[in-house]
C-alpha cells in the first residue's frame, strides 16, 4: 500500500489534505516534532500527536480489517475478546485511547495493532492458544505497542504516503492485459500491509510491557512464555501461516528466553495468578468445531502463494464440507476460481459469501471481479458501488468502477473514473490503460508532433 490515494469520497482512506500534511510535518520537526514518549518519559522526535494517531488508525483498520474478511460473527468470542483486552487497557499507560478488539475471520496466524487503538487477532492464531493468560499476553503486546507508540515514531512522510496507496495493483484474472493477478488478495488490501514492520527493540519492549500489563490485570506471566514458546514451535513446524505475523513481528529464540528470565527475575511470586484455560476454551468453542476446516484453510491460502491452485482448490473444497456456511472460506474459494480463470464459479461462490455476511463489503469487490469477467458489466458496476459505499477509498474500485462503466458504452462515467484514477497513477499498466482511454475520448490533449 505510490502516490497519495484517490480522494473520490469525504471520508477517504487517505486525502490530498493527509498528503499535504504529511509533507509538512516532515519540514516541522526540528519544531514542534518533539514529544514525550508515555512509557519511557523520554523526549522523542514524532510526527504524530494523538488525534492523528486516531484518524490514522479510523481510516485505515477498517480496510484491513475487511481483508481479513470482517469481525467474527461469534458473538461469544467477540465478548470475550473484548472484555480481556479492556482488562489490560485500562491498566496500560495510556488508557484513554479508543481501543477496540476484535477477532477477525482470517485464519492465518497473526494479531496486530493501529495506532489508535484497534487491534485484531485472527481465527488462527485464536484456536493456537490454550489459555487465557496466552491470549493477555497476546493483546498486552499489541497494547504496548500502542502505549510505546512504536508506530507512530516510525511515520514519517515516505512511510504515510506508501501507507495511503496500498492496493494501487489491481487485482483480478490474469486472462485479461488490463488486470494484474494477484490471486492471493483480490480486491482487498493486502493483508498487513497497512501495519508498521516492528524492530526487534520494539518487539522486546511490547513484550516487556505486555508482561507487565497481563500481571497487574491478575493473570500469570508464564501465559507470555507459552505464547512465545507457542509462535517459536509453529515456526518449525507450520511456517507457512507465520508468514504474515513474523513479516511484522520477528520472531527469535532470545525472545522466548527473554520471557522465561523476566518471569523468574520480576515476576516470580505472580506464577500462582490465573491461566484461565477452562474459561478460554469455553468461549474459543464455536472456534474450537470448525478447526479442521481452519487447517484446511490454511493449507489451501499457502497453496495459493505458491500458485497451486488446484491444490489450494482441493483444500478449500474440504473445508466447506465441514464449514459450508463459512464467508472467509467462500470468498478464498472464489478468489482461487478467479485465479483459474473460472468467473462464472467465483461468482457463485462469492454471492454465496454475501448471503452468509450481507455486511461485509469485500464479497462486493469480488462479486464486480468475477462479474467483469463474464462480462455482466452492469452487475459489476453495482457491485463496486456497493463496496464503496461501505468501504471508500480503495483505488482498485475507481478503476474497476470505469472498466465495468466502459462495458456497459457509458463512455462519460468511465472517464469519470478514469480521470480520478489516473490523477494518483499514471505509470502502472491500470494507469497507462486509464489516460490511453481518456486521450482517446477527448478528455485529454494529445501531446502535438514535435512539440517539446
Amino acid at each position: 500500500m505510490k502516490g497519495p490515494l484517490l480522494k473520490t469520497e469525504k471520508n477517504d482512506a487517505f486525502s490530498r489534505r493527509d498528503f499535504l500534511w504529511a509533507a509538512s510535518a516532515a519540514s516541522a520537526y526540528v519544531i514542534t516534532g518533539c514529544a514525550t514518549n508515555p512509557v519511557t518519559g523520554q523526549s522523542q522526535l514524532m510526527l504524530m500527536d494523538r488525534k492523528d494517531e486516531i484518524d490514522i488508525d479510523r481510516k485505515h483498520a477498517p480496510h484491513q480489517i475487511s481483508s481479513d474478511y470482517g469481525p467474527s460473527s461469534d458473538p461469544v468470542m467477540a465478548a470475550y475478546i473484548s472484555q480481556v483486552g479492556k482488562d489490560l487497557s485500562q491498566l496500560s499507560h495510556r488508557p484513554d485511547m479508543p481501543y477496540s478488539y476484535r477477532v477477525v475471520d482470517a485464519t492465518y496466524v497473526n494479531a496486530y495493532a493501529f495506532p489508535g487503538g484497534t487491534i485484531a487477532t485472527t481465527r488462527g492464531i485464536m484456536a493456537s492458544l490454550d489459555n487465557e493468560a496466552a491470549l493477555a499476553a497476546l493483546l498486552g503486546h499489541e497494547i504496548g505497542h500502542v502505549n510505546a507508540r512504536h508506530t507512530a515514531s516510525r511515520m514519517s512522510k515516505a512511510l504515510l504516503t506508501q501507507l495511503a496507496v496500498v492496493g494501487l495493483v489491481v487485482a483480478a484474472s490474469a486472462s485479461d492485459e488490463k488486470l494484474a493477478p494477484l490471486a492471493a488478495g483480490l480486491g482487498a488490501l493486502g493483508a498487513g500491509a497497512l501495519l508498521a514492520k516492528y524492530s526487534r527493540n520494539d518487539e522486546r519492549q511490547a513484550d516487556s510491557l505486555g508482561m507487565e500489563y497481563m500481571v497487574k490485570a491478575g493473570y500469570n506471566p508464564e501465559g507470555m512464555v507459552s505464547l512465545m514458546d507457542l509462535l517459536r514451535g509453529m515456526s518449525k513446524k507450520k511456517p507457512g501461516a507465520l508468514d504474515m505475523m513474523f513479516s511484522t513481528h520477528p520472531m527469535s529464540d532470545e525472545r522466548y528466553s527473554t520471557a522465561v528470565n523476566q518471569v523468574d527475575s520480576q515476576y516470580p511470586d505472580a506464577k500462582s495468578l490465573k491461566l484461565g484455560r477452562e474459561r478460554h476454551m469455553d468461549s474459543i468453542a464455536g472456534l474450537r468445531k470448525i478447526q479442521p476446516a481452519i487447517d484446511l484453510m490454511q493449507q489451501g491460502e499457502a497453496a495459493m502463494t505458491k500458485k497451486a491452485y488446484k491444490a489450494a482448490e482441493g483444500q478449500f473444497a474440504e473445508a466447506l464440507k465441514k464449514a459450508p456456511e463459512d464467508y472467509a472460506g467462500l470468498l478464498m474459494m472464489a478468489k482461487c476460481q478467479l485465479a483459474q480463470q473460472k468467473p462464472k464459479s467465483a461468482r457463485n461462490f462469492a454471492k454465496r459469501a454475501h448471503q452468509v455476511k450481507p455486511s461485509e463489503p469485500q464479497s462486493d469487490h469480488v462479486l464486480g471481479m468475477a462479474s467483469l469477467n463474464v462480462k455482466d458489466y452492469r452487475s459489476a458496476y453495482d457491485s463496486f458501488v456497493n463496496y464503496e459505499r461501505s468501504l471508500p477509498g480503495n483505488p482498485n474500485t475507481v478503476f474497476m468502477k470505469g472498466l465495468a462503466a466502459e462495458g456497459m458504452g457509458d463512455k462519460r462515467r468511465a472517464a469519470r473514473e478514469y480521470l480520478i484514477y489516473a490523477d494518483v497513477d499514471k505509470s502502472s499498466k491500470q494507469g497507462q490503460y486509464a489516460v490511453s482511454r481518456l486521450k482517446q475520448w477527448g478528455y485529454l490533449k494529445q501531446p502535438r508532433q514535435g512539440a517539446r
